[in-house]
């Protein structure tokens, strides 16, 4: 049989009795035949601990530095579980990101993969042994320091080494049976999916929701890896994350596949811009050289009166003082009034590649929104997404009441966060 790839995530290993479970797990992949390669996170909050101790130690801790101190948590996993599979009488070896020829770019605390190189792996699973590789890291082509991938970033590690060993599936265990149609922590009646298409995993990530990495699933698109998300808890059959069937070859495909809602962003209003040629490129141009990242962005219709109209676009919160310090720079060369900054907004997307053939679903939206007393700041559609800005406080009754008006609410329980942190 070929190989099979598998990621634990941070609850899954988050103690030795969480250990020997994911060694018996391994074992059994072994036994059924597979060559198997694992992935592992950091055990529990250790990540989270090891970043507050170099806050401690230094406010502005250096990023190579820092990046050294965080993947030692993903070191200690990998050989705790090689341990432990060795206890049960079969070979294992653990790998760092760097030995397993992980090799990225050098922008430490988020580290993009430019090539994998697994040589070692493949020796490894050639030896008989069962490789254990730390996730989340790798070493630059550049500097040949060790870089971070950025958060949950042990997804794109296993995905893109399932991509580069030609395996047959990746599998992510984490805390919870699959994915669901809403976040179970606001929605305890959401449904597990059975399969979601690789298109609408994409959006699902992008708008919020945190089962899978976002840049994991783009390389699964790349490559056409299936993923199989399930629980490392219990033996229950997972979520599919396929390519999309060709269309018509389904004789009825579900509207929509899920509610997702993100509470990371911030919002900034550019007040008062002149409505000329090349204005908007200047306040984009300014944010894209400090490496901000943009989300939605609406414009508002020019003031007969003054000429001028008003930009307004998301981004993440983390982003928001080094942005507003980067328009602050061109306040003159632009001649806006002034700027506006709400960190208090909440995302909620609705997904589905149905809705492509489907009219009324804005309608259907919009109305549910309503109905539940929630305002829309701002507005964003893709072929398959549907995103609108609320007030944070509302973000819960809004992803419940669009539950429920598009019949995705399970008569039953379904969901069970086994280790209490959904990752």
């Amino acid at each position: 049989m070929g190989i099979v790839v598998q990621k634990y995530g941070g609850s899954s290993v988050a103690d030795a009795a969480g250990i020997k479970r994911v060694a018996q797990k391994i074992v059994a992949t072994r036994k059924a035949g597979h060559d198997v390669v694992v992935v592992v996170s950091a055990m529990g909050d250790t990540t989270d601990d090891l970043r507050d101790l170099a806050q401690q130690v230094t406010p502005l801790p250096p990023p190579r530095e820092l990046d050294m101190l965080l993947t030692a948590g993903e070191r200690i996993s990998m050989a705790l579980v090689a341990m432990a599979i060795a206890q049960l009488g079969h070979k294992a070896q653990s790998f760092t990101g760097s030995q397993a020829g992980v090799i990225t770019d050098s922008a430490h605390g988020k580290a993009k993969i430019i090539d994998i190189t697994p040589g070692r792996i493949e020796a490894a699973i050639q030896a008989g042994a069962i490789a254990i590789v730390a996730g989340f890291q790798g070493v630059s082509q550049d500097t040949k320091d060790i870089t971070t991938l950025g958060r949950g970033a042990s997804d794109t590690t296993a995905v893109a080494l399932a991509a580069a060993l030609g395996a047959d599936v990746c599998e992510i265990y984490s805390d919870v049976d699959g994915v669901f149609t809403a976040d179970p922590r606001i929605v305890p009646t959401a449904r597990k999916l059975d399969r979601v298409s690789t298109e609408e995993m994409l959006e699902m990530a992008a708008s919020g929701a945190k089962i899978l990495h976002l840049r994991c699933v783009e390389y699964a698109r790349r490559y056409d890896m299936p993923i199989h998300v399930r629980s490392s808890f219990s033996q229950k059959e997972g979520t599919w994350i396929l390519p999309a069937p060709p269309e018509g070859t389904e004789m009825e495909q579900a509207i929509i596949a899920g509610v997702a809602h993100d509470r990371s962003e911030a919002k900034i209003t550019v007040v008062g811009v002149p409505d000329k040629v090349g204005e908007a490129a200047r306040i984009f141009e300014a944010l894209a050289a400090s490496e901000v990242n943009i989300d939605m962005v609406v414009q508002n219709v020019s003031a007969a009166a003054t000429s001028r109209t008003d930009i307004s676009f998301t981004l993440p919160r983390e982003d928001g003082q080094s942005a507003m310090a980067a328009l602050a720079r061109i306040q003159d060369e632009v001649g806006y009034d002034k700027l506006l900054y709400d960190d208090q907004i909440g995302k909620v997307s609705l997904i589905g590649a149905g809705m492509r053939s489907h009219p009324g679903i804005t309608a259907k939206f919009f109305a549910a929104l309503a109905s539940a007393g929630v305002n829309i700041e701002m507005i964003s559609t893709s072929e398959i997404r549907i995103s609108v800005i609320v007030d944070e406080a509302q973000v819960d009754d809004a992803v419940r009441a669009t539950h429920t008006a598009f019949d995705l609410d399970s008569t039953e329980v379904e969901a069970v966060v086994y280790g209490g942190t959904g990752r």
